[in-house]
């Protein structure tokens, strides 16, 4: 089940909630529990770790954490650092290939390694969220915000080189094969991670300049939504009111572009990442309990379709208030 956004202000308690109050029997006692987190300078990340962090510590467990610095080759090698120091297991937070052999060690040497947003054979659970209803669902609103019919525009750099990106721009593509009166721009557009609000801002103004008003109705960002921040920035300074924006995420940066009046950032699918390592957390104590994991657990998200319902996710979502 994926939650509406009246269906989140209505369980507010929920889907705020640490899963630690539903499985308060499970305990971390006496275990190291290694967390390695690709980097902490993006919001999705931080929340992420900060979640798996504290209820590893809050079970009783200790934390040894490893930050990547957004470097994936860092990041690998300090899953080296957690084999040498003997955790009891490892949480290991996105990342690409290069964790792949890192994983496969701590695999070999006994400690098992649980993943969030990276799915892998070495893994005993990847918890994410449900990114195929995220893709088909932003497909869906970004459609309908146009009128079935359009040329749009997408950054999609990482759908190459990261599974939760492939699925998820994967599947906005699939449901636009349903729209045959829209046309996705070629060649794709590819952000940098770095920096990314300028970057996109820069490639976006670029785009314009090819496409004067009228020939392009929509910007789609693929994988997350930190470009989008660019994106819009383009459009107000090219004067631009003729493109709507989609993305996916929903950090509280972009539901407060969504919920400006008049804002050109109509539709987002908001993700709850300090629960998804919570949930992480807990699969490691419900592993140390004896119980059997499958393979994927996804976490519920929040679709925001218009600036009523950025406002509404804003606030469930423990944001604070943009009224």
């Amino acid at each position: 089940m994926n939650f509406s956004v009246k269906a989140v202000l209505a369980c507010t308690s929920l889907v705020l909630a640490s899963p630690v109050f539903a499985d308060g029997h499970l305990s971390l006692e006496g275990k190291t529990i290694g967390v390695a987190v690709v980097g902490t300078q993006h919001f999705w990340d931080r929340e992420a770790f900060n979640g798996a962090t504290s209820t590893v510590e809050s079970l009783g467990g200790t934390v040894v954490p490893v930050d990547g610095g957004r470097d994936n080759q860092v990041h690998a090698d300090n899953h080296d650092i957690l084999l040498n120091n003997g955790v009891d297991a490892v949480i290991s937070i996105l990342g690409d290939g290069a964790v792949e052999p890192k994983f496969e060690a701590l695999k070999a040497a006994g400690i098992p390694v649980f993943t969030v947003d990276h799915p892998s054979p070495h893994a005993i659970n990847n918890t994410t969220s449900d990114n195929y209803y995220m893709g088909t669902t932003i497909g869906r609103y970004m459609a309908d915000a146009i009128g079935g019919e359009g040329k749009v525009a997408v950054f999609n750099a990482f759908q190459e080189a990261l599974r939760i990106c492939d699925i998820r721009a994967g599947l906005w593509k699939y449901v636009l094969e349903d729209y045959p009166g829209i046309e996705i721009i070629q060649p794709e557009l590819a952000e940098e991670f770095a920096n990314a609000p300028e970057d996109a801002r820069k490639k976006t103004l670029d785009l314009l300049s090819q496409y004067p008003e009228g020939a392009i109705d929509a910007i789609h960002v693929g994988c997350w939504d930190q470009p989008a921040i660019g994106v819009v920035q383009a459009l107000e300074e090219a004067g631009r009111t003729d493109v709507l924006v989609t993305a996916l995420d929903g950090g509280p940066d972009t539901l407060e572009i969504m919920a400006e009046e008049g804002s050109p950032f109509v539709a987002n699918v908001a993700q709850q990442p300090n629960l998804i390592g919570a949930t992480s957390a807990m699969n490691v104590a419900r592993h140390f309990a004896g119980e059997t994991l499958l393979p994927q657990t996804y976490v519920d998200v929040v679709p925001v379709n218009g600036r009523d319902e950025a406002i509404a996710a804003y606030e469930a979502l423990g944001y604070g208030s943009l009224e």
